[in-house]
């Protein structure tokens, strides 16, 4: 990266990538009082939202194959499978890195099952009537690596 002007410091809304840069370099040489304090502490918040968004996001695609897994036995595959497992190891590594998130996926595992049954209907061509109207799992189940339905 080019050397940094802390003179002329870039403008976080025209190039968050030199500003970021620009930010990490002040912190690093306690120079506090030219921080953006405002957009910085912005910045770190969004980092936990980011957290959470990716856990919901993950949740839902272990519940859509674990419906499929469970609705549809005779057309199971390896990458039903993997893409569970990929998903349970992301949602376990997020929770290892921020123990305090640890709550979070049972807050939110209605609100992700709300879109897996149409999903997995979807992708089966199932009709949605085949799947459950409520999730039929508990978190447990759902980020228990040896829980397999049916």
């Amino acid at each position: 990266m080019n050397k940094l002007d802390l003179k002329r410091p870039a403008n976080y809304d025209q190039d968050f990538a030199l500003w970021s840069a620009e930010q990490s370099a002040l912190l690093r040489a306690g120079d506090f009082k030219q921080l953006d304090l405002m957009n910085l502490a912005e910045e770190i918040e969004s980092l936990g939202r980011s957290d959470r968004r990716e856990i919901l996001s993950r949740l839902t695609v272990v519940l859509v194959h674990l419906l499929k897994w469970q609705v549809q036995a005779d057309g199971r595959t390896n990458s039903w499978a993997a893409s569970i497992v990929e998903n349970r190891d992301a949602i376990a590594d997020i929770l290892a890195a921020s123990p305090s998130l640890h709550p979070y996926p049972a807050t939110v595992l209605e609100r992700a099952y709300r879109s897996a049954p149409l999903a997995a209907s979807g992708e089966t061509g199932l009709s949605l009537t085949e799947f459950p109207s409520i999730c039929p799992y508990s978190i447990e189940q759902v980020l228990d690596p040896d829980f397999w339905p049916g």
